[in-house]
């Protein structure tokens, strides 16, 4: 497992601006250089002695010393945003409420919000402590994802909207 001293031995991380630079020349790679670069899912992700880490989880060890214990949320839910401002640990649970946006294949697009097809109208539900909540029904897409939003400010613990 990475540690500490070995990712200082290679990488000098910037907390202000949360990028690493590499501080040891590795085959092609030149000191000075900008380690990593952006995955398919959009994190930063780093190769250390061959191996891939996700930058985030490189800030966290790197400016405490230790591993996260479960998740690094990244608070303004910009996944390559890795200054240590921005990051904090989370369980799943958590790092989960801090999501912003619907997933892409929803029926309406708006987070909390999806067709009720019994009803002809739109449901709005939100997960507490693993167990989904039912906030009502309603005449349009909107009210249902307003509904989610107070619910959420209210309830989620690690929500930012």
């Amino acid at each position: 497992m990475l540690t500490q001293e070995r990712l200082k031995e290679l990488l000098h991380y910037c907390p202000e601006t949360g990028v690493f630079t590499r501080i040891a020349r590795i085959q092609s790679i030149n000191i000075g250089d900008i380690a990593g670069g952006v995955t398919s899912y959009g994190y930063w992700s780093i190769l250390i002695d061959y191996k891939h880490y996700q930058a985030h989880r490189l800030a966290w060890i790197y400016v405490n010393g230790m591993w996260p214990k479960d998740y690094i949320d990244h608070i303004n839910g910009i996944k390559n945003d890795n200054r240590i401002i921005n990051l904090r640990e989370a369980n799943k649970s958590q790092n989960g409420q801090n999501k912003k946006k619907a997933h892409k294949n929803t029926s309406t697009g708006l987070l909390g919000a999806s067709f009720h097809k019994i009803t002809g109208k739109y449901a709005s539900q939100i997960k507490v402590n693993g167990k989904s909540k039912h906030l009502g029904l309603f005449k349009t897409p909107q009210d249902a994802h307003q509904a989610y939003l107070t619910a959420k400010r209210q309830l989620h613990e690690f929500n930012t909207l």
